[in-house]
């Protein structure tokens, strides 16, 4: 299983320029960005709170996670919505991912919390990118029903 969190870059200065009315629109369409994107049963999308939202893609792989980040980071900047706030000028979303194994679950709030400390590390490095989680951590596992 893995875990994108994502979250619109410079967000509180793109609703600062443009008001909240353009802001819900620019959500909306990280939104539809990431509904283009995730296509396979069982794959959702969700709305933490604010500008953040969450991928959940069962069945998958780092890897596989950080292809669809990149393809909704894509799609994204892709609408080349202007955002005089930001250093890209368009608005663009920074992703986190995190992947636990099967297994068994010690501490599952341990896998946001890392593809979380990922999503830090993409906004520290620039914003607009996606940066993959090192571990979640050999206690965390997956716990598949039989």
């Amino acid at each position: 299983l893995s875990l994108i969190l994502l979250d619109a870059d410079s967000f509180k200065g793109f609703n600062d320029r443009y008001g909240h009315q353009r802001g819900d629109e620019a959500l909306k369409l990280i939104a539809r960005a990431i509904e283009a994107v995730i296509g396979r049963s069982g794959d959702t999308g969700y709305r933490v709170g604010g500008e953040e939202f969450a991928v959940i893609l069962p069945d998958t792989d780092k890897e596989g996670a950080r292809i669809v980040a990149s393809r909704i980071r894509e799609a994204v900047a892709g609408w080349k919505l202007p955002h005089a706030s930001s250093k890209h000028e368009v608005l663009t979303v920074s992703c986190g991912v995190a992947q636990i194994r099967e297994g068994i679950a010690i501490e599952p709030a341990a896998l946001f919390r890392t593809a979380d400390a990922a999503l830090y590390e993409a906004k520290r490095l620039g914003r607009n990118c996606v940066q993959v989680s090192g571990s979640v951590g050999p206690d965390l596992r997956l716990v598949v029903g039989g």
